[in-house]
């Protein structure tokens, strides 16, 4: 098992999905620090406010793993271009040195203004019986076999998906039908192939809501997540 650095909120991200982030916690700071010293990766989990770790939300056991496309800072704030890359799984986690924020001991460190501490402000806080001095939750993750590419019968059902969406929105948009056409069938065409992040792509085009991204992201094959996918939408369908 490998230990890796989480991200923990209320996201859920996709391999190969592209997505931007903007990094101003100094706990993310920290973490981001870290990772481009090392060139290394690190995790998006869904956060769990029903499993706390250390007094912050603790992850969902299953995650994304993330790789920096581009970094730049704007003052106090990190802005990010990320591309999912591994799902994973945790297997044990490794719970950060401090608690929030919002927890008392950190009262006489945070000024009238009500700006917290600086990050080593913080990092002379941690006790000395805390046998780490990251501010973030990492995990002993498991990484899960690379998905078997799509089937045709499952990328016609992907295609299928897609193309139902997608006219939804350009009939929204008032697209004339021969545009809207050609539109579609390149979309479609650039966005589905046997390669099994095409499930997740067009579950991360057509999914809005958090906890059915999850559940296509906990599938255990790329069968599972093709039914997870139709499952959600047809949910979607009865609620229009």
């Amino acid at each position: 098992m490998d230990t890796l650095p989480l991200f923990v909120l209320p996201m859920v991200v996709m391999p190969g999905e592209i997505q931007e982030l903007r990094v101003f916690e100094p706990r993310y700071r920290q973490m981001l620090d870290d990772c481009l010293l090392d060139e290394n990766n690190f995790g998006i989990v869904m956060n769990d406010p029903f499993e706390p770790v250390n007094d912050w939300d603790g992850p969902r056991r299953h995650g994304c793993e993330v790789e920096i496309l581009h970094h730049e800072t704007k003052g106090s704030n990190h802005f990010l271009q990320i591309i999912g890359r591994r799902k994973f799984t945790v297997q044990n986690v490794i719970p950060p040195a401090l608690p929030p924020l919002s927890d008392p001991m950190f009262e006489p460190h945070i000024e009238a203004e009500g700006l917290f501490p600086d990050l080593q402000t913080l990092l002379d806080l941690i006790p000395e019986n805390v046998e780490h001095s990251k501010l973030y939750i990492s995990a002993e993750v498991e990484y899960e076999a690379r998905d078997a590419p799509t089937t045709p019968e499952q990328q016609e059902v992907l295609k299928n998906v897609l193309t139902h969406v997608l006219n939804r929105i350009g009939t929204v948009l008032r697209i004339e039908d021969e545009l809207l056409e050609q539109w579609v069938a390149e979309r479609v065409n650039k966005t589905i192939d046997e390669n099994s992040d095409s499930v997740y792509t067009v579950s991360a085009l057509v999914l809005g809501d958090l906890e059915a991204k999850q559940q296509v992201l906990a599938s255990e094959s790329i069968g599972e997540a093709v039914e997870e996918l139709i499952h959600q939408v047809s949910l979607n369908r009865e609620e229009e």
